[in-house]
């Protein structure tokens, strides 16, 4: 086993394509094959499948993957600490559902690492390509929600995928509405105060069942419904069709000025937002600093509601 085939596993899970991957690497594809092959046989165990549609990475290659990448990040720490060669670049990634508080974080993180070369991703996505992408570490963090609906299914999932959820907040529901909609200036509203109005929600893609919706109540029937598959368009829609749709009631005026309004929801339901990660992967130190600061900012944007 080298230090250079856990670099190929890292980018062949990365890239999720061999071919992909040997161009980022600079070698062919059948030296990176049998490069992956060698160290399977190796070790004995299948790192990856091979099949119609693309590379995809077993359980046990998720287990080992997360020992490669330490691995691979030590050696990187120790060469720079020893040389004079350029620091590393860092990867960090992120997936979540369609939360302002994770976005802030993310720009406080970025702000505040003061490195020359660094590669972060973040992704409002899926429920279930957020579950996805920590299980086979495509992420190290996702960021979702569950309630009494939704929980057992999604604790199921992430169950079978070796994931932890850790709570961060527990909230009531409220109405996300443009702040000159005719209820913005409610106590609070009913659900039949808002049978006029159109409801937006997410788009869950092939996993578009009612456990995976990104909003809570998703079984009621609603004589106006659209989709949509991002948040600038979603606010949008709120302001220009006084539509509405429900969340935890935390919003960002930095991020998404005070033309959207929280309003509290009469209803006898929770929410509870978490983050998941791998149990096989040690967390690195920029995701323990970035959930300080999705704290940071779930705290902040909570007193202002």
């Amino acid at each position: 086993m080298t230090l250079q085939q856990l670099k190929y596993v890292i980018e062949v899970s990365r890239s999720r394509s061999i071919s992909k991957a040997a161009k980022k690497l600079f070698i062919s594809q059948p030296s990176l094959s049998n490069a992956i092959k060698e160290l399977e046989n190796e070790i004995g165990i299948t790192i990856f499948l091979r099949t119609n549609k693309g590379i995809i990475l077993t359980a046990e290659g998720s287990e080992f993957l997360g020992y490669a990448r330490q691995v691979v990040e030590q050696a990187a720490l120790l060469e720079n600490r020893y040389s004079n060669t350029q620091q590393m670049q860092h990867h960090f990634s992120v997936s979540a559902q369609h939360y302002a508080f994770a976005v802030s974080a993310f720009v406080r993180l970025i702000k505040e690492y003061d490195q020359e070369e660094y590669e972060f991703t973040l992704k409002e996505t899926k429920t279930y390509e957020i579950i996805e992408d920590v299980k086979n570490l495509r992420s190290e963090i996702g960021i979702l929600y569950v309630n009494d609906f939704n929980r057992k299914v999604i604790f199921k999932f992430l169950e079978e995928g070796n994931l932890t959820f850790h709570e961060l907040f527990q909230a009531d529901p409220h109405v996300f509405i443009s702040s000159d909609h005719p209820l913005a200036k409610e106590d609070f509203v009913t659900l039949e105060d808002l049978v006029p109005y159109p409801y937006l929600y997410y788009d869950q893609g092939d996993y578009n069942s009612f456990y995976f919706s990104e909003e809570i109540l998703s079984t009621l029937t609603r004589p106006k419904n659209i989709m949509v598959t991002d948040r600038a368009t979603l606010f949008n829609l709120l302001i220009g069709l006084n539509g509405y749709t429900i969340s935890t009631g935390v919003i960002s005026h930095k991020l998404n000025g005070k033309n959207i309004v929280a309003v509290p929801l009469q209803v006898d339901e929770k929410i509870t937002v978490g983050y998941i990660t791998h149990k096989n992967m040690k967390r690195s130190q920029l995701a323990k600093i970035y959930i300080e600061y999705l704290k940071e900012s779930i705290e902040e944007e909570r007193r202002r509601v």
